[in-house]
């Protein structure tokens, strides 16, 4: 099979991309594949580190807003499908499949023209501009959350698959779970709440977390805390106003980043982050509670009703970003760890939201279309 990937910008197109891409190679090891993107977002860096080639064109979404710059941006993207064009008729490919984000538009409107069947991956519940916009020129979208479904009107096909992920759930011995304490740092003597804002940490969690060190309120609990490594020094020096030491706080382990989030994630109690579609799932594959705080002014505020998902079912709380607070997250953490009836019901509610074996059924519908 020969496939083209159009995937950019954020890990949440391009790791589905990449998934989809790993599960083809698996079952067919003679696919040719390869990946269009920009040369601005992190597919420079996650798609050749996967081992698969990247083609990049310039492209961008697309603004309501009437300036020079944008229709600066309208023009490039445009040209773009032109390049696009050229790579998709060199390549051949038997399939394009497009995992998000603005890119998709100049390649699947290459593909169209070129008469290559199109499949496109949605990983929020509300879905994005580019897959709305182009979902009519697909053979099927693939959606992660069936409250996406009735969002995508214009559709030929839709099928529920999930957003494939890498941390799945895991039951650790005693021995087996000391030991990741031990390589943190901290005891198993307290609940663990993991806290984290994405690979490039959120200000006003990180804000929120100083506010509970700073005045102790974690005597109940303890916290294992991803500030981004952007915003590590920043953290550090905010804590040394106030006389903590980032290395010795109580009942807290404070990191730049966490390398084994698959296995932080599974020996935590609570988990507070923001709402992306890939934490979501991930938080749903290991049946865990949490508190989100779904990032703001994103296209369509599509982590909000990323968090929905599991606040509907009971399985998370939700604090908006400009109501977050030391003293309403700390009250919301106590809520959880001092009730393990609580506990457990938000835990098993995560559950229910997760999907197995979702590679294996995006494969199947990529050789529905390629025969």
């Amino acid at each position: 099979m020969r496939v083209i990937v159009a995937a950019a910008g954020t890990a949440g197109h391009i790791n589905p991309g990449l998934a989809i891409a790993n599960k083809i190679k698996e079952k067919e090891p003679d696919s040719e594949i390869i990946f269009i993107g920009t040369t601005r977002g992190l597919e420079n860096d996650l798609v050749p580190r996967a081992g698969y080639k990247l083609k990049t064109i310039e492209a961008y979404g697309l603004s309501k807003k009437i300036s020079i710059e944008n229709f600066k941006k309208m023009y490039v993207t445009l040209k773009a499908t032109n390049k696009a064009r050229d790579i998709i008729k060199e390549f051949k490919p038997d399939i394009v499949v497009g995992a998000g984000g603005y890119i998709c538009g100049p390649v699947v409107w290459a593909a169209k023209k070129e008469k290559i069947p199109v499949i496109l991956h949605e990983s929020n519940a509300f879905p994005g501009k580019a897959v709305k916009m182009l979902a009519k020129k697909a053979e099927t979208v693939l959606i992660s959350f069936e409250e996406a479904r009735n969002r995508i009107p214009r559709a030929k096909n839709i099928v529920f698959t999930g957003t494939p992920v890498k941390i799945e759930k895991k039951d650790y011995t005693e021995e087996e779970k000391n030991k990741i304490l031990q390589n943190i740092g901290i005891k198993d003597d307290k609940p663990i709440i993991l806290i984290f804002g994405g690979s490039q940490g959120a200000k006003k969690i990180n804000e929120a977390i100083i506010g509970i060190l700073e005045n102790n309120l974690n005597k109940e609990y303890q916290i294992i805390w991803a500030t981004g490594p952007k915003q590590y020094d920043n953290i550090k020096e905010e804590l040394s106003k106030k006389k903590l030491d980032i290395n010795n706080v109580k009942n807290a382990k404070i990191l730049p980043y966490i390398y084994n989030m698959e296995e932080v994630m599974n020996i935590s109690n609570v988990i507070v982050a923001r709402s992306g579609a890939m934490t979501i799932t991930e938080i749903s594959n290991l049946g865990k509670p949490s508190i989100l705080v779904p990032l703001p002014n994103v296209s369509q505020n599509h982590q909000l009703y990323n968090a929905k998902v599991l606040e509907n079912v009971g399985a998370a709380k939700i604090i908006l970003n400009d109501d977050l607070k030391k003293d309403n997250l700390n009250i919301e953490i106590e809520k959880i760890i001092k009730n393990p009836d609580l506990m457990n019901k938000m835990g098993k509610a995560a559950f229910s939201k997760s999907v197995k074996n979702v590679p294996e059924k995006i494969y199947k519908e990529i050789k529905k279309i390629v025969r």
